[in-house]
């Protein structure tokens, strides 16, 4: 473009102004660079092997536990290939702040979840050993255990023989295939279902959910609505839907996730716009003599006004790429950090769409006006200082 150089030099006309402007821009996208990608993590729903997956738990609240003999009815209906369960169990270790997802079990739940690699010998190891359990490489990592430590995981719902002591022994270390789904999938601790039903003082042949492997995934809704069928009208009715919209809903128990992103970023981009917008407008009043020698040089009105936007978009533009990339060095340092709490590979693609068509989108709001106002601009009148 023939005109960057005078466009560069005007953007950059109050050196301070600009820089603290720029600073703005910067906060504001490396704020919804973070955000979204958390958004995106929590509603991409896991692994891509999940897709040929079902989630069948109770239509009234994932809390509300169903029959383990579901397990045989479900089995049986046209077009599954597999069905595994667990319970959720919700145990601390060490402090709340440690929390991680942890849960029974059944025996051929590693069957269903083939998305998760296990050294053959441990998961033999787990299978001997009734006290046993499986934990995420990124959760192991974290905490510094290795296969043979004894885990002492205390229990907030179930206890045991009225005491909430559950020791734990590793018996095996999981890594997800999926490398972009790993900082959740590998923050998990599995035990023994059966283990759990004969131990814990309340609940007896109950489990949290249901997980199904499909032998078609084209064939998802219409074996959901089999499965579903067979509780119907009775004390523990199902919903199956699959395990994407499964993860999406557990999640909207303790927060929407998406609402929050949302609400938080329109109010920072609102701010914004009103701080970029009237910086802009500051800008073309302090250059009305300038724009008035523009034009009387023989640049035309649309060339005038197409000048102020580019300026516009290109002070949101450069803010906003170096927020996001400040984003994209920040999430995976925050995702180790939380030990896999948070989503950890970056930026995703999703987001930097997003974000690159909100940085136009802001860049034409708050030029537009300054624009038409330099673009109506008439000479006599700038000169005078009228």
């Amino acid at each position: 473009m023939k005109y960057f150089s005078l466009v560069w030099a005007q953007l950059f006309r109050s050196k301070t102004r600009t820089a603290l402007t720029l600073l703005s821009v910067v906060a504001a996208f490396l704020l919804f660079g973070m955000l979204d990608s958390v958004r995106v993590a929590f509603s991409s729903g896991g692994s891509v092997d999940g897709a040929n997956r079902l989630v069948v738990a109770s239509r009234l609240s994932i809390t509300q536990s169903l029959p383990v003999s579901l397990q045989s009815q479900i089995r049986n209906v046209a077009g599954v290939r597999d069905v595994t369960y667990a319970m959720w169990f919700g145990g601390i270790y060490r402090d709340p702040k440690d929390f991680f997802p942890n849960f029974s079990v059944a025996p051929n739940f590693f069957d269903v979840y083939t998305n998760y690699e296990l050294p053959a010998d441990q998961r033999k190891a787990f299978a001997a050993n009734q006290t046993g359990a499986i934990v995420g490489e990124s959760l192991a990592r974290k905490f510094g255990w290795k296969v043979g430590d004894t885990i002492p995981l205390q229990a907030t719902i179930f206890p045991r023989g009225g005491s909430n002591d559950w020791p734990l022994q590793v018996s095996g270390i999981f890594r997800s295939r999926d490398r972009a789904a790993a900082a959740n999938e590998e923050n998990q601790l599995m035990m023994h279902w059966k283990y759990f039903d004969e131990s814990n003082d309340y609940i007896k042949s109950q489990v949290s959910w249901f997980t199904v492997k499909l032998a078609n995934p084209d064939n998802a809704s219409r074996v959901a609505n089999a499965i579903d069928a067979l509780s119907a009208n009775s004390d523990h009715e199902t919903k199956s839907q699959t395990e994407s919209a499964f993860q999406q809903a557990f999640v909207k128990q303790f927060a929407d996730i998406g609402l929050i992103v949302t609400a938080i970023m329109g109010a920072v981009f609102f701010t914004l716009l009103l701080l970029t917008g009237n910086t802009m407008a500051q800008a073309v009043r302090e250059r009305i003599p300038e724009l008035a020698t523009l034009k009387t040089l023989g640049f035309q009105d649309s060339t005038v006004l197409t000048l102020v936007m580019i300026e516009s978009v290109l002070l949101i533009v450069l803010g906003g790429l170096i927020g996001m990339g400040l984003a994209s060095v920040v999430m995976p340092i925050l995702g180790k950090a939380s030990g896999g709490m948070l989503p950890g590979g970056g930026v995703p693609a999703q987001t930097w769409l997003i974000g690159l068509g909100l940085m136009v989108v802001i860049g034409v709001v708050v030029g537009v006006l300054p624009a038409l106002r330099a673009r109506r601009l008439k000479i006599v009148d700038a000169l005078a200082g009228r």
